[in-house]
Formats: structure tokens, sequence, C-alpha cells
């Protein structure tokens, strides 16, 4: 089932990261990282095209309370949101506490590990804060820099799945889950050096 989450006084850190709530200051940082072809498209959405479209997606984040801003440096460049799953895809789960996560991050910061840092500090909150029983993350088959991040973090397969993306294309897609178990179970692992 899904698990109530509201991040809304929730800030993470690791050495180089703060995972805070969204701002309406942090504006021109998502433009700048969410206008960039090939940033959107990874994750099933197209560039934006005007600041009006961000400050639409950047009043949605401060509303549902359930995404967090990666600020790097003091600028805001990407985010990890803790999504609904459809349920009934996984009736295994039916009787634990689950959420989904999804990830973008500035094209500029890409191969530095920022988004393994930022997904496993995360994850650590999500399963010993919130006490998640399992954590699903998907990712499209052409998207190979997503599927090594979430191999990083521990995730494994469990399906192989079609995804609607918000650009009217169909996109062939990997499901992943992380337990609990697992995550505990994994040898340690600096959330700050990826």
């Amino acid at each position: 089932m899904n698990a109530p989450i509201d991040i809304s006084d929730i800030v993470l850190r690791t050495d180089r990261l703060i995972l805070r709530p969204w701002r309406q200051a942090d504006l021109d940082d998502l433009y700048e990282y969410a206008s960039v072809d090939g940033v959107g498209q990874m994750a099933g959405w197209p560039p934006h095209r005007s600041r009006q479209e961000s400050q639409s997606i950047l009043d949605k984040f401060i509303a549902h309370k359930k995404t967090f801003a990666i600020e790097f440096g003091g600028k805001v460049i990407g985010s990890v949101g803790i999504e609904e799953y459809d349920d009934w895809k996984f009736p295994e789960f039916m009787d634990k506490r689950c959420r989904e996560i999804g990830y973008v991050l500035s094209k500029d910061y890409w191969g530095q590990g920022i988004m393994t840092e930022a997904v496993k500090r995360v994850l650590k909150y999500l399963f010993d804060d919130v006490g998640l029983d399992a954590v699903f993350c998907g990712h499209f088959m052409s998207n190979k820099r997503s599927a090594r991040v979430q191999e990083k973090c521990g995730f494994t397969h469990l399906l192989y799945d079609k995804y609607q993306t918000s650009m009217g294309t169909v996109e062939d897609n990997e499901v992943n889950v992380l337990t609990r178990e697992i995550w505990h179970g994994m040898k340690p692992v600096p959330i700050d050096n990826p």
C-alpha cells in the first residue's frame, strides 16, 4: 500500500548535498535544467518551454509535499520525488508500506555520483525514518545512467513493462525494487561517497 508522505519539514544532508522542500525562489534553477533538451525525456516529459511551465510544476512540487529539491553549492540542480505506485501491479506488496521514487538531474552534473548520493540519502530517510517496507524505481531501457544509479543503490529487477510518457510515446521500462531487509543487509557505503 502507498504509505503517506509529507516532506514539508524535512531537510536531508550529505557532505555535498542538501535535499529539501522546494521554494518559490527555486523557479529560475528549475527552469534552467528542466528546459534543456535530453533531461526530461529520460523521465518521460518534454523540456519546459517557458518559465510559466516551470512555475506550474514548482507549484505542484510545493503543494504535494513529496518531492525533494537537490541543492548543490547553493543551486538547485535536480529532484527526487516520492511517488505513489500502482499497487495493483504488485499484489505481493499489498500488505506492505511502499512508495516509488523518481529523479532528475541537471545535465551539467551527470557523471559525478550526485544522483546516487541523493537517492541513497532519500532511501535512508524512507526506510529508517518513514518505516517503508519497500521502494520501487523504474527506468527506460534506453536510460543506462538511471539503471546504473539504481544498481548502485541496491535495487533489483522486479518486472519489465511499457510506460506511457506525457510526450505520447510508449517506452520499454524496467521496474526495480529495494526492500528494507535488503537495504539494512547491504554492506554499509557512505552516502556522501558514491
